[in-house]
């Protein structure tokens, strides 16, 4: 591991960075193998077990709850749930940061992207709740688990697309418009199969119809499908940055901070002699002028960083000619 000493810039910077891309994918591949894994083991060797219901009718296709519930499926289930819960945390965090950077003067959109975020937290406890608490341990908590997380899941969707359509109103990036698109056509999938798995369900229950159980199994795999995809959208949200996506943002911002304190208050450097040790201050040896464009070439000598230069070569571009009246 590489060391460095205390106080170093190179000790605050990040150790690893991975493409958001990548991060995104790996996210969501976790519990859709999952899934796969859990629901394909459940047909072969536990059928009649993962498709029994009360009502003692034909079924063809297992819940997911039952699928997780039995052996080996729950440690697959929870195995996988438990590695992609820390980089769903993630996720929400970076999209908070990056609504708060979007609406950063907007009052009503500043609370709606805190709403967000915290349903994005309340969502992945509840899918964390329902996993590790099966319905054959504890049905009332497995339940209260599965509201929490359908519920946090469709509130969470109708607010992150109300942002994006503020967001895509002024932005012209053919990402943002396509990302906003899907948003909206996911969400608009994941309610139709909300609704239709509620009423397979109470169908079922209450007329006890052979197949119709499977038709709410069918429809809940297509909710928990959509809801995979919905925050598969990140891919074209963070698609060039590096995780954590914000980090280069705040590098910059800091930077900003830097040179502005170098800068006196009326925009000029302070005292270059002690501002910037590696050169000396010139004194004028008689009445001359200093135009902006001498300016800009001591912005040149001095070793900045491309951001830097850029800001302070701006600043200075519109410099009228100044005229030194200190003679010696």
């Amino acid at each position: 591991m590489q060391q460095v000493p205390y106080g170093s810039v190179d000790r605050d910077k990040p150790l690893l960075r991975v493409p958001f891309t990548r991060l995104a994918v790996i996210t969501v591949c976790l519990p859709l193998l999952g899934l796969i894994a859990c629901v394909v083991l459940a047909l072969l060797y536990h059928y009649n077990d993962s498709t029994y219901t009360h009502c003692q009718v034909a079924n063809y296709l297992p819940s997911i709850s039952a699928a997780i519930s039995l052996t080996p499926e729950r440690y697959i289930w929870r195995f996988s749930i438990g590695l992609h819960s820390a980089p769903r945390f993630l996720v929400a965090a970076a999209y908070f940061s990056f609504y708060r950077g979007r609406f950063s003067r907007r009052l009503t959109e500043q609370l709606l992207s805190g709403l967000t975020f915290l349903l994005a937290l309340s969502e992945n406890v509840g899918l964390l709740l329902l996993t590790y608490v099966s319905s054959t341990e504890t049905y009332s908590v497995h339940k209260s688990g599965f509201i929490v997380f359908i519920g946090s899941s469709v509130l969470h969707m109708l607010c992150t697309c109300k942002l994006w359509s503020w967001i895509v109103k002024y932005s012209l990036s053919s990402e943002e418009m396509m990302s906003y698109r899907q948003k909206r056509r996911l969400f608009l999938f994941n309610c139709c199969f909300c609704l239709l798995a509620v009423y397979f369900y109470r169908r079922h229950n209450k007329y006890c119809e052979a197949g119709i159980y499977s038709f709410f199994a069918g429809c809940e795999y297509l909710v928990v499908l959509t809801n995979m995809a919905f925050h598969m959208t990140a891919y074209w949200d963070f698609g060039g940055s590096e995780a954590p996506p914000w980090s280069a943002e705040e590098e910059k911002n800091e930077e900003l901070n830097v040179t502005q304190s170098m800068l006196g208050p009326e925009g000029f450097p302070e005292g270059s002699a002690r501002q910037f040790p590696q050169h000396k201050e010139v004194k004028p040896s008689s009445c001359q002028a200093t135009s902006s464009s001498h300016i800009q070439d001591q912005i040149k000598a001095v070793s900045w960083s491309p951001f830097t230069e850029n800001l302070l070569l701006q600043t200075f571009s519109n410099i009228p000619t100044i005229s030194m009246h200190s003679c010696v």
